[in-house]
């Protein structure tokens, strides 16, 4: 993605996004805040999947030819899902033009700056936000003087200073891409493994100004919006403004048109919940909301050593809520590896959890963010030196056990949070044996399968949904001691309502009577959805930051 200015740039902000579906809202941040410098600035986006090479050609290209008489300077958008594929870029630019200014930002590279080799590769560092900051660093670049320091602090202005970025996001943007928005920054709880951790409290934007900047949005005809809020339902009249500003913009009721199209995704607090915010989301049709709510842990024990506030029970309340009473997607996040929390105790936790019935539930596995209280904890954690920096063991947990977790959080991804085995599922999570079955925990039936389907292929990312079907009707006949009839009809209407086209071996029986497997209507409810994907583009502000793909830095 390139964002074209008169001529060619002095300056460009630059970052390698997951998924070409995400835009980076921090880079827009800055682009929208450069004064005097923006049409001397181009924003260009990659993917990690791009090569070294090609990255470089490009944006060499787009500088044009080196004049030593006049400075260039690239700023990078540094995260933990793309530091060693933009160290990789640094180091190469480093070589083909050794005159290049390389600025990094973004929450990797603000704190433990002296063991980073992209940190030894850049001229300066920008940390914490950088919306005043960076702007201010490329005038001294390209004009003098020239700065002394390498590692700048940056300067937390007044949110009524900063400009809004949402006039950067192109109409390519706005018709393919996930639109990214905020109306506030910061978090006033403490959880250790969260970044947030460090901010003192929560800043709320101008609600009229931001306002007026998601209507603009919404009438260039952006519908897929995705709130980075830590905590959006933190202040309820805020958060009730903007779910009207979305139930004001809807169809009248029977009217489907325009309601397919407009997806609009939350971080919830989870145990804040109160009847007004409650009245205005039941008013939204199915497909329009999705909330995303980190549980993360039930674990009063384990809350408190990680110093997170929670109050479990208005949390499964709201939950139970959101599930049944109102039509919105519900996606749900536990991690894996938290200090004093088992197998067993997690095991608890997700039963507790599933029983809610969240559409989704998020199984991410603990990773050490730079910066957080819980990376500066001896805690009897041990963590992967190289990114993501997920933990390895535990004082609760062995290594073995984190292994086994990883691949059942990969198999529930496939099986569950991917929607296909709707029907299959109930017969997956039940205890083996002959019915009826007593209550058994469905995380230990996960176990089970997963440690089957693991000794069985080796694998958990080359299975297809054709494969995936065949095993699972396996597993549930040997295993399970399911009902082969019971297991055919599942797997039959779960495999016709994916609308996969090939033939499973187990259901070829059936599917040869069929010319074309016809696609059954879908449910009620939001699927899942492109827009929950929760990682984004770099980001050389960390006040706008995106959550981690586990969702570790969420509330």
């Amino acid at each position: 993605m390139y964002l074209p200015c008169p001529g060619p740039p002095r300056i460009i902000l630059c970052t390698l996004n997951a998924r070409y579906v995400h835009a980076s809202l921090g880079l827009r941040y800055l682009l929208a805040n450069m004064g005097d410098l923006r049409g001397q600035t181009a924003l260009r986006e990659f993917t990690i999947a791009r090569q070294a090479q090609d990255m470089a050609r490009d944006l060499l290209d787009l500088l044009g030819a080196q004049d030593v008489r006049r400075a260039q300077v690239i700023g990078f958008g540094v995260y933990i899902w793309n530091v060693t594929q933009t160290c990789a870029l640094v180091r190469l630019l480093r070589e083909l033009r050794p005159s290049l200014k390389i600025v990094l930002g973004g929450p990797e590279v603000s704190h433990e700056l002296d063991t980073q080799p992209i940190v030894a590769l850049a001229d300066h560092v920008v940390t914490g936000w950088g919306d005043v900051s960076f702007p201010r660093l490329c005038q001294a670049l390209l004009y003098g003087p020239r700065p002394l320091m390498k590692v700048i602090a940056g300067e937390q202005p007044p949110l009524g200073d900063i400009t809004l970025p949402y006039a950067e996001y192109s109409d390519e943007d706005l018709a393919h891409r996930v639109v990214y928005v905020e109306a506030s920054r910061g978090c006033p709880f403490k959880c250790a493994f969260c970044l947030s951790a460090l901010d003192k409290t929560a800043w709320a934007f101008d609600l009229p100004r931001f306002l007026a900047a998601l209507d603009a949005l919404y009438r260039r005809g952006a519908r897929n919006f995705k709130f980075v809020d830590r905590t959006f339902n933190l202040k309820i009249d805020t958060a009730a403004q903007i779910l009207q500003f979305f139930l004001d913009r809807l169809p009248p009721v029977g009217d489907a048109v325009g309601v397919a199209g407009l997806s609009v995704h939350f971080e919830l607090i989870p145990d804040h919940l109160p009847e007004r915010l409650k009245q205005s989301i039941a008013l939204f049709p199915p497909g329009v909301l999705q909330f995303e709510v980190g549980i993360q842990t039930f674990d009063v024990g384990v809350q408190r050593r990680i110093a997170r506030v929670q109050d479990n029970t208005r949390s499964e309340a709201n939950l139970r809520w959101l599930v049944e009473a109102s039509r919105a997607h519900v996606h749900a996040d536990l991690i894996f590896g938290l200090p004093g929390e088992s197998v067993a105790g997690f095991a608890q936790g997700f039963d507790r959890l599933l029983e809610l019935g969240p559409q989704e539930i998020q199984l991410g596995v603990l990773k050490r963010l730079r910066g957080t209280p819980l990376a500066a904890q001896d805690a009897g954690l041990v963590f992967d030196p190289d990114p993501p920096y997920t933990v390895l063991s535990t004082a609760d947990v062995t290594p073995a056990e984190v292994e086994a977790f990883a691949r059942l959080a990969r198999y529930w991804d496939l099986i569950a949070n991917s929607g296909r085995f709707r029907r299959t599922l109930p017969l997956l999570l039940q205890p083996p044996g002959p019915a009826p079955h007593a209550p058994g925990s469905a995380f230990h039936a996960l176990q089970r399968l997963a440690d089957w389907l693991w000794a069985r292929t080796g694998a958990t990312h080359r299975l297809t949904p054709e494969q995936l079907v065949d095993h699972l009707a396996d597993f549930l006949r040997a295993q399970a001691h399911v009902d082969a009839a019971v297991v055919e009809e599942a797997l039959l209407a779960d495999y016709l309502a994916s609308g996969a086209r090939a033939r499973p071996q187990s259901l070829r029986g059936r599917l040869l009577a069929r010319a074309t497997p016809v696609r059954l209507r879908a449910q009620a409810g939001l699927p899942r959805q492109n827009q929950h994907l929760s990682v984004a583009g770099g980001v050389l502000l960390a006040g706008a930051d995106m959550p981690s793909p586990e969702g570790e830095t969420r509330t």
